[in-house]
């Protein structure tokens, strides 16, 4: 059962433990006024600020390329627990657990129609002088309005702060997130946990929970297994992006991406130090008999991990819905590289009777701003053909829109594969895996077949000796 926002507010503040600083910068200080308004809130605020200025914000806490950022609130959290602890510890420490809760947040302009986003974060002592923990959080604002923005800020905060306090789950944090707090108010696309209280967290599965808690469509993690948000990764970057299973990741797997970035570069006249490549799996691709498999999901991602790779998972079921994200971040190029299935798929006029203008209104999406799709043969197994992008059969009605976009290079066939490599499919690679069949081995590069042999991936089983 959800509890109201102002019961949590006065029960933080009727905590004689809890004593902290609010640093807020951007909307307001729309959290500690929510502990002022229920009363009590001496005993909690040792002090709460907002640095509005610029020059007074860069005296306080440094200079700052960017003041809406995760660093920007990291910079605040050790600012304002470091001031704490030194001018209190004395008077306090023996008796009270510390905390910090910072905000930095682009809300609604008046002026102009910018996109409201903020990063959050609480720093707070599980035990009295013990080593702190933290969470981060960054959510974009949804409403149209300042004033509605605001009290979504503040509803959200509050819950902030009583989860770390009051919930020992991470997932629990999770969902009192959207606590009192209405559908398509508040999106919250990233969420790290870290400190002593926090140790045996992975970061990857609390994303995946805001995902699958319908907090946000799309969650992203690097190689190295840290939660990012998107603006950090995208910002002026050229984007390629394969979608899949990766269960496992195979030689077509690498050799289909190889070959888009082949002629993707050169085309949009970029470096490769400019270009982000994205492994994108859907929710619905990581569902198992209507469960989330946590440890098969782990193996994908731990793969990828392996091989380098930035992981984006989502739930855009169809590519129009990925192409909007994308758009979102960036406005450099973007290319989509999937196999000829897949673009098969997509003209399906099934998928797309819930939009008023059909499959035109979807490729319109899709498509307008330059997005090209790069296509990966396959290899018709009853005759032994290969099919290139632009041989295959569409609906008669769809025969001209489809040359359309061939002529326009919106599509385009991936020419430079090895044709090996086209008779490698993953459920086949995945049964010989699970059967003891070592054949398995030569359809996935080497550190794939390390990485699955060692930590007995997706219910791989050992050869039996003949």
């Amino acid at each position: 059962m959800e509890i109201a926002t102002d019961e949590k507010a006065l029960r933080i503040n009727l905590d004689t433990a809890k004593y902290g600083t609010f640093a807020e910068i951007g909307a307001g200080q729309e959290v500690a006024r929510r502990f002022f308004r229920v009363g009590g809130a001496a005993g909690t605020i040792a002090k709460t600020m907002s640095a509005y200025d610029m020059t007074f914000s860069d005296a306080i806490y440094g200079p700052a390329d960017r003041y809406v950022s995760r660093v920007r609130l990291q910079t605040m959290l050790d600012h304002e627990y470091n001031l704490l602890v030194e001018r209190l510890d004395g008077k306090f420490g023996a008796e009270k657990t510390f905390f910090v809760f910072a905000d930095t947040i682009a809300a609604r302009s008046f002026k102009e129609r910018n996109e409201s986003h903020g990063w959050l974060g609480v720093r707070f002592q599980s035990q009295p002088r013990g080593q702190p923990s933290e969470i981060i959080i960054h959510v974009r604002l949804l409403d149209e309005g300042n004033v509605e923005q605001q009290e979504a800020l503040g509803v959200i905060g509050v819950n902030l702060l009583y989860g770390a306090f009051y919930h020992a789950q991470p997932e629990k944090v999770i969902s009192s997130l959207q606590e009192n707090l209405a559908p398509g108010q508040i999106e919250v696309d990233m969420i790290k946990f870290s400190g002593p209280l926090f140790q045996s967290v992975d970061n990857r599965l609390m994303s995946l929970q805001l995902v699958s808690h319908g907090l946000t469509n799309a969650v992203m993690f690097k190689a190295d297994g840290d939660t990012v948000q998107p603006s950090e990764v995208f910002y002026k970057k050229a984007i390629l992006v394969e979608r899949g299973s990766f269960r496992p990741v195979t030689y077509a797997t690498n050799d289909m991406l190889d070959g888009a970035r082949r002629v993707f570069l050169p085309q949009c006249e970029w470096s490769p130090e400019d270009l982000v490549v994205l492994m994108e799996m859907t929710l619905e691709n990581l569902l198992a008999g209507g469960q989330l498999d946590h440890a098969d999901f782990l193996a994908r991602v731990d793969i990828l991990g392996a091989l380098g790779r930035t992981v984006l998972i989502s739930k855009f079921r169809e590519y129009y819905r990925l192409a909007g994200y994308l758009f979102r971040y960036t406005n450099k190029p973007i290319g989509l590289v999937m196999g000829v299935p897949s673009l098969v798929e997509i003209f399906e006029e099934k998928y797309y009777t819930n939009l008023e203008g059909g499959i035109l209104e979807a490729l319109g999406r899709m498509f307008k701003g330059g997005l090209r799709l790069y296509v990966y043969p396959m290899i018709d197994e009853a005759s032994g053909k290969i099919i290139s992008a632009t041989q295959i059969e569409v609906a008669p009605n769809l025969r001209s829109l489809f040359r359309y976009l061939i002529d326009n290079q919106y599509v385009q066939e991936i020419t430079d594969y090895h044709p090996e490599y086209l008779r490698i499919h993953p459920p086949d690679v995945l049964a010989k895996l699970q059967s003891g069949d070592s054949g398995w081995e030569r359809m996935v590069p080497p550190e794939v077949v390390h990485i699955i042999k060692k930590r007995e991936f997706f219910g791989y089983r050992r050869p039996i000796a003949a």
